[in-house]
Order: structure tokens, then C-alpha cells, then sequence
């Protein structure tokens, strides 16, 4: 296996068809968000599209957000697992690092939570803006470095405690300046990156588990532990995030952030930053002028 991955895709795979086949859209409730943002992100976008593709966003809710916006003509779905589509759209089996999208071809790509557990999201960025048409837009958003940050600090705490030592148990998330990067570094034009957390409440850390687990987010890094864990284990990870991590009532939080990020496939009607010494007023003037002032 390569050392460069840092996650094991085919078990992710594996593991969100399995939570799809027991759980079904039981678990959606982040999609769900995430589709309402695009849907209203989409609505300041003031232009239509031809051709917009959905890519490995999980469900249709994506795609159905982009539906009733009406801003594009026809949209079509890319998903890693067949059994992830259904007949409402046109669609590709296709794993979102190797995609098999024409250079050119695209106006539109969304993508909602899928991005951030790509092995090489730099790759993946680049060849979403190379199928992109000039002009065309990528709109998206991945999971945020403050995700789960209640649930991996009590992983590693309890890991310390009974084990002497701890593994990662979460996966890694980008912050918004990261994302910024990535898309000058793919070579997007007009870059934004914003970030959206949410917090929802749990009678217990097994109750966030369960939910993770019908997500298919269990872990999948290649770097995990292979340690079978204990009862005692889960029952530690739970007493900590009951005391560090619970409200009044009794019930504990768990953040979700999103990193929203847009760009766009380079084209000559785009505005474009002055060169170097352009300026006709210089900044040092304006700060003595107002200092006269």
C-alpha cells in the first residue's frame, strides 16, 4: 500500500454500504444540512449552468437541492458504489480521485462531505477544476478541523489511561485556511473559503457512535490501531465525555464544522489582480493624508 494514504477507501467503501443496506437515510442529518446551505449558496450564484455533476456527495440530496434551485439544466451523479444511485439521475460509478470527466466538460461541480477523506485532495481538486468549462464553478464542503473534537480528545485520553498510549481514532480535518490553499494550489481563480459549525446534542457518547456507525464514519485510517477495545474502553470515553462535554440537563455536545469553499476554472471575462506598482495611489499617501486628518 502506498505510504503516502492515509486512509483505507476500500474499507470506507465497505463500511458505507454496509451502514446504507442496515441503516438507510436514518443517519442523513448532516447531508441534510449541507444540502440546505448549497441550496441557498446557489441562489447568490447569478448565473444558470448547463451541465452540473454531483460528485460523491453520498445521497441525492445534493443533487435534489440543485434541482430545485433551478440553476442548471441537467445534472448528473458521481458516486464511488452503484448502490448509492438511484433513477432520479443520470449517473457515473466512479471514484472521486480518478475521475472520468472530459477536461472541459463541466460548468458546474458540488460536492458535499466527501472531499476531505480523499487520500490526495490536492489531485482530486485539480482534476474537478480540469473538467470544469472556463468559467465553470466548483461549490463544496468538507468536514472541519473542530469535527469531533470533544469525541477524539476522550478517545485519547481514555487510550493513555488503560493502554499507556494512544492511536489516532479520528480522522484528520482540514481548517479553512488549509482549503484556501488547496484551491490557489489546484489553480482555481476567485477563491473563498468560509466555515459553518453546528452543534448537536446526545443523551450519551454511545448515542453519537451509533450515529456515526450509520454514517459508515467509523474509522479508516491506515494508521489505526488493530487493538481489540474493551467494553471498559467505551464505558471510560463515555464517563469523560459526560464530564468534560455535557450541558445543565445532562446531555452531552458534539461539533460538526463545515468548510464551505468555492472557485472557478480560470476564464478571461474574471477579474484579475492589478500588477505590481499599478496602483495610481499608494498606501503609504493615503495613511499620511488621514493622519493629517
Amino acid at each position: 500500500m502506498d505510504r503516502h494514504q492515509v486512509f483505507d477507501r476500500n474499507l470506507l467503501l465497505t463500511r458505507r454500504l454496509r451502514a446504507l443496506q442496515q441503516h438507510g437515510s436514518a443517519a442523513d442529518f448532516l447531508l441534510v444540512r449541507a444540502a440546505e446551505d448549497l441550496e441557498e449558496r446557489l441562489s447568490a450564484v447569478e448565473r444558470n449552468f448547463d451541465i452540473a455533476v454531483d460528485l460523491a456527495s453520498h445521497t441525492d440530496l445534493a443533487a435534489q437541492a440543485l434541482r430545485r434551485s433551478g440553476k442548471a439544466a441537467m445534472i448528473v451523479r458521481v458516486e464511488r458504489g452503484a448502490p448509492f444511485l438511484d433513477g432520479d439521475f443520470p449517473a457515473i460509478v466512479a471514484d472521486e480521485e480518478f475521475l472520468p470527466l472530459k477536461p472541459g466538460s463541466i460548468d458546474l461541480i458540488v460536492s458535499l462531505l466527501s472531499l476531505h477523506l480523499t487520500n490526495d485532495t490536492p489531485g482530486a481538486l485539480v482534476q474537478i477544476r480540469r473538467a470544469l468549462k472556463p468559467d465553470g464553478l466548483l461549490l463544496g464542503a468538507m468536514a472541519g478541523e473542530n469535527t469531533l473534537a470533544e469525541l477524539r480528545e476522550c478517545l485519547l485520553v481514555a487510550e493513555s489511561e488503560i493502554y499507556g498510549g494512544a492511536s489516532p481514532r479520528v480522522a484528520p480535518f482540514a481548517d479553512v485556511r488549509d482549503v484556501g490553499g488547496l484551491l490557489q494550489r489546484a489553480g482555481f481563480t476567485l477563491p473563498v473559503t468560509d466555515i459553518e459549525t453546528y452543534t448537536v446534542r446526545y443523551d450519551s457518547a454511545f448515542a453519537l457512535m451509533r450515529d456515526l456507525r450509520a454514517m459508515g464514519m467509523q474509522n479508516v485510517l491506515i494508521g489505526r490501531s488493530r487493538r481489540p477495545l474493551t467494553r471498559s474502553f467505551f464505558m471510560r470515553v463515555a464517563e469523560l465525555y459526560a464530564q468534560r462535554f455535557s450541558d445543565p440537563d445532562g446531555r452531552i455536545r458534539a461539533t460538526f464544522s463545515f468548510v464551505w469553499m468555492s472557485g472557478w476554472a480560470a476564464h478571461e471575462s474574471q477579474q484579475k489582480p492589478l500588477k505590481p506598482g499599478s496602483a495610481k495611489a499608494s498606501l503609504a499617501d493615503f495613511l499620511k493624508d488621514a493622519e493629517k486628518k
